[in-house]
């Protein structure tokens, strides 16, 4: 127990360090983290760490795709439904066939065990690409189809995974059951999840506390995947369903103090979260390399080769036709359908990067089929999925920033997030107009004094031509910019005002901490003005 302790906080230090030094590099600290992991597994002294699949499967996956849906705009997500299905589901399929084929044909595994490969190995991972795609400024509908994408392609992935393993293990497989398997978890699940969503919401707005509402929030995505996947589905799609209830209902009736904890708690609840597993991935490593000692090198670089070759170049395959001819078709009945960009189509192929979901799928694999023989493969298929993990994550990414200059989308989103701003500011303008014409309102009904009107009236007219300044022209932005950095340094001269004031004791620790909490979200409201610039 306490070696697992030790473990654990020394696996806590590395992340924090490795993540800093990222922050650093720019690099997505996926990427360092599994790299890391890989350097740590190769050291004899250190303790192996082994990844349980049932830990991913049940405990991580759950939160973090929950986490992703909630963050995700309902609206955005609906307008985006047919790439991201597209994609979620057909370019899964059509990656799997593929892969199971090549290995069939190619290094001639069964069909069944190609299959299980092609499951494990066809969902990417949409972390680390976002960070850098989002870094780079793209265009906000290539992030909606990616995210979108990796909210719901571990579904698929699953359940054919599902459908594969069975089929090794029993010998058999029908086609026509696995259809309707797969239509009947994909409608129950949804029905599932914003039912899910729809319960646990009202009982948050009932406790009305938010320690409490935080805890029903952690609950919730258990609530929604333990179910489905324990009676055969995934548990993925309840679990995306509910999220995104929350997306486009919690603002109603979560209270604006459980939304600001909550952002906070949830922001570093998944960082911790990531940054074990990927670092978890890397110390992998050595009983991968310790369970493939049977195997001649010569098997496992060609298998390596040929497996991660495929997983790439079927995303590219399928990619260009799906965005093409569909919109062909689309061109017959309305000329003025406008044809996505092959750039643009040409990221969303390159950012197919796989991560955690395929390496505890590939663990989850059980030892022994259902007649007692060793599962055929299992050692091969490990290695081949943390070999695709390595050569997606590392190489994929680290070039991906390179292939989106070279294509000439570095910042191809700004025209659009000027207007995006453009549009807030005017909505900003109107709600204070709002809430000025309220006043007026309210202070004719209760006859309210001057002297409790006008320096709320003062307050907003000032918020007023703050919003109008920050869409003038650049001598009036850079006077903004200036304003907001002396702001920084006046909240920094009242909080050492406070400090020394506490360490004298001219001031109690409870009124310390009652005045830092002002200035802290005084500080974070600067914050995110300078980072909306």
């Amino acid at each position: 127990m306490f070696q697992t302790t030790e473990t654990l906080v020394f696996l806590l230090f590395v992340i924090a360090a490795v993540s800093a030094i990222a922050q650093r590099l720019k690099v997505p600290p996926a990427i360092l983290l599994v790299l890391t992991g890989v350097i740590f597994a190769l050291m004899p002294r250190l303790p192996a760490v082994q990844l349980a699949p049932e830990v991913v499967l049940l405990l991580v996956l759950p939160p973090v795709i929950y986490a992703a849906a909630v963050a995700m705009s309902w609206r955005e997500f609906r307008v985006s439904l047919r790439p991201i299905s597209l994609l979620a589901v057909g370019c899964v399929v059509f990656t799997t066939v593929a892969a199971a084929a090549a290995t069939h044909w190619l290094l001639g595994l069964p069909w069944a065990v190609g299959f299980t490969l092609g499951a494990i190995i066809s969902p990417p991972d949409a972390v680390a690409a976002l960070s850098i795609l989002r870094r780079m400024q793209l265009p906000r509908r290539l992030i909606v189809i990616l995210e979108g994408e990796g909210l719901a392609n571990d579904a698929t992935a699953l359940i054919l995974y599902r459908f594969a393993v069975v089929a090794v293990s029993v010998g058999s497989f029908s086609f026509g059951h696995a259809v309707g398997t797969f239509a009947a978890i994909v409608v129950g699940e949804i029905l599932w999840g914003i039912g899910v969503g729809w319960t646990m919401l009202r009982l948050r707005h009932w406790a009305d506390g938010p320690r409490t509402e935080i805890l029903l929030s952690i609950l919730t995505p258990f609530l929604a995947y333990w179910p489905p996947e324990y009676f055969g589905g995934s548990g993925v799609l309840a679990t995306v369903a509910t999220g995104l209830y929350f997306s486009g209902n919690g603002l109603r009736l979560i209270s604006a103090a459980t939304r600001l904890q909550g952002i906070f708690f949830w922001d570093f609840f998944i960082y911790v979260i990531e940054g074990l597993v990927f670092l978890i991935t890397g110390l992998q490593a050595r009983s991968l390399i310790a369970g493939i000692s049977q195997y001649p090198i010569s098997d496992l670089v060609t298998s390596a080769v040929v497996v991660s070759g495929v997983v790439i170049l079927s995303r590219f395959v399928w990619m260009f036709p799906i965005a093409y001819l569909p919109r062909g078709i689309m061109r017959l009945f309305w000329h003025k359908h406008q044809e996505p960009s092959w750039q643009g189509s040409f990221v969303v192929a390159f950012a197919g990067i796989r991560g955690i979901v395929s390496l505890a799928a590939a663990l989850a694999i059980p030892l022994v089929t259902a007649d007692g023989t060793p599962f055929p493969d299992r050692d091969l298929i490990l290695f081949l999925t943390f070999v695709v993990i390595l050569v997606t994550l590392v190489g994929q990414g680290l070039l991906l920033p390179w292939v989106i200059r070279m294509l000439g989308l570095a910042h191809a989103g700004r025209r659009e997030r000027h207007a995006d701003k453009v549009e807030e500011i005017h909505a900003r303008h109107q709600a204070i107009e709002a809430v000025l014409r309220r006043l007026d309102q309210l202070t004719a009904e209760r006859q309210l004094s001057q002297d409790v009107v006008t320096p709320l009236r003062n307050r907003h007219r000032d918020r007023l031509r703050h919003a109008d300044d920050r869409d003038g022209d650049s001598r009036q932005s850079q006077r903004v910019a200036t304003t907001e950095e002396i702001e920084f340094l006046l909240i920094a001269a009242e909080r050492d005002s406070i400090n020394e004031l506490y360490r004298t004791g001219q001031l109690k620790d409870e009124a310390r901490r009652r005045i830092e909490r002002e200035l802290d979200l005084r500080d974070a409201q600067l914050a995110n003005l300078r980072a909306q610039d």
